[in-house]
């Protein structure tokens, strides 16, 4: 149990973060108020210390500078009593990827006026498909993270949060996204990647493991509630959690940490 005052710090990207979520506190980082660090922090008395960076890759979190923030490993100390990760995704663009190809098919609908061969030739400027190895350096990495988590602060309590479903079951092509049929399984396979690289993370260093993955299939783009933002050319942050979502992961996150009576 984490007990209230104990120091809670959250590492992660911008499924921590927050970006376009009211209220904003840094504009640079795209980190909200309302984020799940924020609500776990709310929800436990924890004092809490949020470095998470849209767009921040396992290295910014482990060694490299973002814009001119320190890695963000650096917050970590002795005291700290529990460390969240969400991390890994931009690693594989995978959220990026997603973007890219909605925005590329949406400008090819204007482009088919003009041909089939130039439709296809805009569409094709986005590849999905990545080598299983990039999927073995995120666990890699998150491996990596969790144990210099734990040489900083021993006595921690460390949970790899996973990432909200973006494309869920329920999720159709060219109607809730601007994908066809054949790309939109090939983002729910990164994904699926994504979700197995924290599994293997936590397998290999004991790590708690928060599957928000798992718990927000049925939350996905296109679903009657969904926790995630669909594709939007402005305004707000495309294929991203929303407030809802952010709520529901710190719910999991509290669970996790609230003894079962």
């Amino acid at each position: 149990m984490i007990t209230p005052g104990s120091r809670y710090v959250a590492l992660g990207s911008s499924f921590a973060a927050g970006p376009g979520i009211k209220p904003i506190v840094d504009k640079a980082a795209g980190r909200s108020a309302s984020n799940y660090p924020h609500l776990v922090a709310e929800a436990l008395g924890l004092e809490l210390t949020d470095v998470t960076y849209s767009g921040a890759t396992t290295a910014t979190i482990l060694r490299d500078r973002q814009d001119d923030a320190p890695p963000q490993l650096d917050a970590v100390g002795p005291e700290t009593a529990l460390v969240t990760i969400t991390a890994g995704g931009n690693d594989l663009e995978y959220i990026g990827t997603f973007v890219r190809g909605s925005l590329m098919n949406t400008l090819a609908k204007p482009a088919g006026l003009l041909g089939k061969r130039v439709a296809n030739r805009v569409r094709a400027r986005v590849s999905y498909l990545k080598d299983p190895a990039q999927y073995d350096a995120v666990a890699a990495s998150l491996t990596e993270i969790v144990l210099a988590v734990r040489e900083r602060a021993p006595q921690s309590r460390i949970l790899l949060v996973d990432y909200l479903t973006v494309a869920g079951p329920a999720t159709r092509a060219r109607l809730d996204v601007p994908l066809n049929e054949e790309q939109l399984p090939s983002v729910v396979m990164m994904a699926d990647g994504l979700a197995k690289a924290f599994a293997t993370a936590a397998e290999r260093t004991g790590a708690g493991l928060v599957t928000a993955s798992a718990a927000s299939l049925d939350h996905a783009v296109g679903s009657p509630e969904p926790w995630v933002t669909g594709f939007r050319l402005r305004g707000g942050a495309p294929y991203h959690p929303t407030a809802a979502g952010m709520a529901a992961v710190a719910e999991l996150i509290v669970a996790e940490l609230r003894p079962v009576s």
